[in-house]
Parts: C-alpha cells; sequence; structure tokens
C-alpha cells in the first residue's frame, strides 16, 4: 500500500526533529570531549612542574604502558574496539610528552654550565646548542673558520661536545685536548665508537662520554628518540650530562664501543649500503618510478619512500658511514657475496630452494616477524590515511 503525502511529510518531520536531537546530543558529548581533554591538560602542566622541580625525566616507559594495557581491557568491557582506543591514546600521550618536553628543554641539569661545541655551525652540532642554549647554559661554538680562538675558548669550559664528521673526529679530538682542564668533560657525537673513544682516552686526563643520537637534527623535540652512551671515564663525572639528555625527552641506551659498533655495521651500515645498492639498481634499469607508484601497493610505496629518503640527502655523509671501518667494510663484502649465492637458484628456476631458504629465515627471525607485521600493518595504515 501507498503512502499518502501528509504520512510522507509526518516521516520526514520525525527524522529531521529525531536527528537534531541525536546531533545535538553528540555535539554535547564533543564539548564535554573537548572539555576533558582540556582538564587533562592542565593536570599535566601541575607534572610538568612537579618533575621541573626535582629534575624527573619526561618519559615513564612503564606508566604509559600500564595506562594502555588498562584502557584496553576497559574498551573490550564497552564493546569498543580497543585497537582504536589505544591509537586515539598513543595520540593523547604523545602531545602530553611533547608539552612536557618543550617545557623541560628550558631545565637545566647545570644550569650556568659553559658548553663548547666543536663544529657548532653543522646541523647536528647547531640543533644541540640550541637545546643547551634554551636550557640555561652558555653555549660557545667553535669551527674550522675560528680555531685560532679555540684556546680562549676553552677557559673554564665544563663540556666539550665534538660534532664534526667521522673522519676527521679523531684528528679534532687530538687538536682540543691541550686547551682542556681535567675537570673538563669530553664527549662526542659521533656514530662510530670504538676509535673515538680511545682517543678521547688517550688525549684528555678527565671525564671522557661517548654519544650516538640515532635520529636526525631535524626533530623538534628528544621525545622517546633514541641515543647510545658509550662509557668512557669518571661516570660520576658525566652522569650530569646523561641526565640532561634524559630530562629533555630521550631514550639513553648503554653499551660498550665494540658492541656498539657492531651493532651500527647492521643498523646502518648494512641499511644504507642496501638501500644504496637498490636505488643505484632501479637507476641503472631506468625504471619509472611514477609509473611503478600508480600500480603500487602501500608497502611498495613505504618501500621507496625510504630509497627515496636516502638519495634525497648528503652522500659525503653515507659514504662516511658505509665506509666508516674496515670490519664495516668487510662486513658489506659478505653482503654481496650472499646475493651472488642466489644466482644459481634463479638459473635453475629452483623454487623449492627458495622455499627451503624462505622457510629458514623465517624461522630463524622466529617472533619478530609477527611483531613486524603488526607494527608495519600499523603504519602502511597510517600511509593509506596520509595519502
Amino acid at each position: 500500500m501507498m503512502q499518502n503525502s501528509k504520512d510522507s511529510d509526518k516521516i520526514a518531520d520525525n527524522f529531521e526533529t529525531n536527528i537534531k536531537e541525536l546531533r545535538s546530543r553528540i555535539d554535547d558529548i564533543d564539548q564535554n570531549i573537548l572539555n576533558l581533554i582540556s582538564e587533562r591538560f592542565v593536570e599535566v602542566q601541575k607534572v610538568v612542574a612537579l618533575k621541573k622541580r626535582h629534575n624527573i625525566p619526561v618519559f615513564h616507559p612503564a606508566r604509559e604502558e600500564d595506562l594502555i594495557s588498562k584502557l584496553r581491557k576497559e574498551a573490550q568491557t564497552k564493546s569498543m574496539d580497543p585497537d582504536f582506543i589505544e591509537e586515539l591514546y598513543r595520540v593523547i600521550l604523545r602531545n602530553s610528552r611533547l608539552h612536557q618536553t618543550v617545557e623541560m628543554k628550558q631545565q637545566g641539569v647545570r644550569q650556568g654550565a659553559k658548553v663548547l661545541i666543536v663544529g657548532g655551525y653543522g646541523q647536528m652540532g647547531s640543533y644541540f646548542a640550541w637545546f643547551f642554549s634554551t636550557s640555561g647554559y652558555e653555549v660557545r661554538i667553535l669551527s674550522e673558520n675560528n680555531w685560532s680562538e679555540a684556546q680562549s675558548l676553552c677557559i673554564d669550559i665544563d663540556l666539550v661536545l665534538i660534532s664534526v664528521p667521522i673522519n676527521v673526529t679523531c684528528e679534532t679530538i687530538r687538536r682540543i685536548s691541550p686547551y682542556l682542564s681535567e675537570s673538563t668533560l669530553l664527549a662526542d657525537l659521533t656514530s662510530i665508537k670504538t676509535a673515538q673513544l680511545n682517543e678521547m682516552l688517550i688525549s684528555h686526563k678527565g671525564p671522557v662520554l661517548g654519544l650516538h643520537p640515532l635520529f636526525g637534527p631535524t626533530c623538534p623535540t628528544l621525545d622517546k628518540q633514541i641515543i647510545a652512551v658509550t662509557p668512557g671515564r669518571s661516570p660520576k663525572q658525566c652522569q650530569w650530562l646523561i641526565d640532561q639528555l634524559i630530562l629533555w625527552g630521550a631514550i639513553v641506551v648503554n653499551s660498550n664501543a665494540q658492541d656498539h659498533d657492531e651493532i651500527m655495521d647492521i643498523v646502518q651500515g648494512l641499511r644504507h649500503f642496501a638501500t644504496f645498492c637498490f636505488g643505484q639498481f632501479l637507476s641503472k634499469k631506468r625504471v619509472e618510478l611514477h609509473r611503478t607508484l600508480e600500480f603500487s601497493s602501500p608497502i611498495y610505496r613505504l618501500e621507496m619512500g625510504m630509497v627515496g629518503r636516502l638519495f634525497a640527502q648528503d652522500s659525503s655523509l653515507y659514504a662516511e658511514i658505509v665506509f666508516a671501518t674496515p670490519q664495516r667494510r668487510e662486513m658489506l663484502k659478505d653482503f654481496v657475496i650472499s646475493l651472488n649465492e642466489q644466482l644459481t637458484m634463479l638459473d635453475t628456476n629452483d623454487k623449492n630452494l627458495f622455499i627451503e631458504r624462505f622457510n629458514q629465515t623465517a624461522k630463524w627471525f622466529g617472533p619478530f616477524s609477527e611483531q613486524a607485521l603488526r607494527e608495519s600493518t600499523f603504519i602502511i595504515n597510517k600511509l593509506i590515511e596520509r595519502f
């Protein structure tokens, strides 16, 4: 039976009335959410003030993970997607940390201490110069252009931070060390630690500390950024610098110099070299990148993003990283040899051998494969949302 026009109008009127009521209620809820987030921010500011008074680090991993676990469980009891709640609160927590970090960058463990950054006009050197200066330190800069002032710049200096290319780090340490008192803390920011740390220990009689920031100088804050620390000499006299990095939001990972360099052979050397080889191969084949991206899956776009990122940066910087040590170069030669081992498999079309090697490698990766699948899926989904 067909409805007459009066019935249709009545149904339409009811819909409009109901939808307005529902939307008004949703608007009220949204306003309440904003109010609660604002209230939370006020409480965060109180936490910041308390942490500043006691020089407590911004990031508390256990506290955050406990909160996320609790919220995931509560989400399930309310028939909500726990992944959605976790993602929502990760954003809120990161925002809170960033606000705290901005406040904490103005807090110095030894405010008024004198810091000399050798190479302070370079990207990483100027990056740390900014952090120290905004935290109440007296920052001095030494470069090749004003090296004649080196001795005067080192007068009463508390920290000398070496931030120069790998290939001139040891020479720079030898040049600056005669001007340092035994109370001066000497540290470096080089991505190779064994030779540089040994040189500092030989050239300088005072406290020594090796640092390696595992991030670039474009990060707006040190929130959850990793800095490798390799102890050298007089750890008690070095602790204030480590405390300062933590106060800025960094995560400190301790290691001896040899272990650090062996791990960096993989994390930096092999990764950058393999990316270089992949990009060079695409270039030699004259692959039409934009055409491939038209047909690309999100994971391919992500991989190409990392390849393109490498070639958008300074070639001499990456050359120093790849060719850093004889040990690293030997490992990279082993990598090239391992690629040649796959030729026979391809020549003979041996799919069974491929499957055998694949399964052996998957077994070696173990539980990490599942973790990698979850993490990469999260990144891919974010990439899809963004582009």
